[in-house]
């Protein structure tokens, strides 16, 4: 029998995130845009302060006490955060955060295509007519990278429609994947509809095609607990600053066989073996897709980010969510005028609902509830073919994290029933 996850201290977890005893005028803050960034705790504002002030030095290139410590820091912080998604650390490339994680293999493939790298890159090659797959469902930073290597190569880039519920219609993704298929780009967690993807059935068709797949984990890690190679994906990413973490930091994952045989695509310091004025040699990963000066600092930072969460319990994380998105999702349903996103029944989610107001524009709710002290996310939330999907320009998202309080959810739901009564819709 497995156990039920321990019950989150909330007091103690909110005491250790500063940011949320603010004010916003006359209330409490209430922050429920932890889909868009999340607060960070006091762990990880001490870890960054404390490099910088006691041990900061270029790593890998200085040979003197304070650059050893700062690379032996930097590479701890590697193996911390591989471990917290199941990966060995030479599996994990720094990147700035997920889009330049993808934007990194989408040029490597073009590379490839161009018959840069070693003998196994070929592998990657893309020839005019190859089909590259994403989902419906995908913010941009998972879709315009593929659509630029589709044009710089003249592979065709299609899509896996999401059904009106808004889970993934895997039926048609068994016709969409075909033996022209390379590569299959696909969220583990829609950041608008924070459904949980059927990762194992877009995994298998994928590897029927012998087709890559690329993982896209922002809203899953902050929420899950995560096992990457486990889930049998060749490639993910994932952001650091949405998972308790600084900004300007985040992992792209790799099987060891794919980062081996991919090719680099910045190029500089840092990455080579050796150099002539004609050529140069490069490192193996993940060092080999690490150009340039490293966001070190911030490594440092997720590394006290994912111990946190570690020490909290992932488990337990996803429970106490999970307990705040049925009770955010059963208050909607219940205001009239309100329309979900993604109200599928029976599917795993996280803390996360995306919702239309009838008559009244999702930035003007955003106002309302921003006078109320609530902070949340309106807009196309960088998703407008899924927002153009369901036939809308916008929505209102509320996203919770490990520090929201069932408290927060009944202010906000309050606050929402007043919404089309203040701005007379519906009347």
């Amino acid at each position: 029998m497995t156990s039920p996850a321990p019950v989150l201290d909330l007091a103690a977890i909110r005491a250790d995130f500063p940011l949320l005893g603010e004010r916003v005028g006359d209330g409490p803050l209430v922050y429920l845009d932890s889909a868009a960034t999340s607060q960070k705790p006091q762990a990880v504002i001490d870890a960054e302060v404390s490099f910088l002030t006691r041990s900061n030095a270029a790593v890998h290139r200085g040979a003197h006490t304070l650059a050893a410590e700062a690379t032996e820091l930097f590479e701890d912080a590697r193996a911390t955060v591989a471990g917290f998604v199941g990966a060995q650390p030479e599996q994990l490339v720094w990147t700035s955060g997920a889009t330049a994680g993808l934007n990194l293999v989408a040029y490597a493939i073009g590379n490839a295509t161009l018959g840069r790298g070693a003998p196994a890159s070929r592998r990657f090659a893309l020839r005019p007519g190859d089909e590259l797959v994403v989902t419906e469902s995908e913010h941009h930073a998972n879709l315009i990278p593929w659509q630029e290597l589709a044009a710089r190569t003249g592979a065709v880039l299609r899509h896996i429609p999401v059904r009106d519920d808004g889970t993934i219609d895997t039926d048609a993704a068994a016709s969409v994947i075909s033996d022209r298929t390379r590569l299959v780009a696909f969220p583990h967690v829609s950041n608008v509809l924070g459904i949980v993807n059927p990762v194992e059935q877009l995994v298998a068709l994928a590897r029927e095609a012998d087709a890559l797949t690329v993982l896209d984990a922002c809203q899953s890690a902050p929420h899950l607990p995560l096992d990457l190679p486990a889930l049998g994906v060749d490639l993910a990413v994932f952001s650091g600053h949405k998972m308790l973490g600084p900004y300007a930091i985040g992992g792209l994952y790799g099987r060891t066989e794919v980062l081996e045989a991919l090719p680099p695509f910045l190029t500089g310091g840092s990455m080579i073996t050796t150099v002539t004025l004609d050529e140069a040699s490069y490192l193996p990963p993940p060092q080999r897709f690490e150009a340039g000066t490293q966001p070190v600092s911030q490594a440092i930072g997720l590394a006290a980010a994912v111990r946190y969460l570690d020490g909290v319990d992932m488990a337990a994380v996803h429970a106490h969510e999970r307990a705040l998105e049925e009770r955010m999702g059963e208050g909607l349903r219940g205001i009239p005028g309100i329309r979900l996103l993604g109200d599928a029944e029976g599917v795993e989610r996280v803390g996360l609902w995306a919702f239309d107001v009838d008559g009244v524009h999702a930035h003007d709710v955003g106002q309302f509830l921003d006078s109320r002290g609530i902070a949340v996310r309106v807009g196309h939330h960088c998703a407008q073919p899924l927002h153009r999907r369901f036939g809308l320009t916008a929505s209102v998202r509320a996203s919770a994290a490990l520090y929201n309080t069932p408290d927060e959810v009944d202010v906000f739901l309050d606050a929402v029933a007043g919404v089309r009564s203040f701005f007379g819709a519906g009347a």
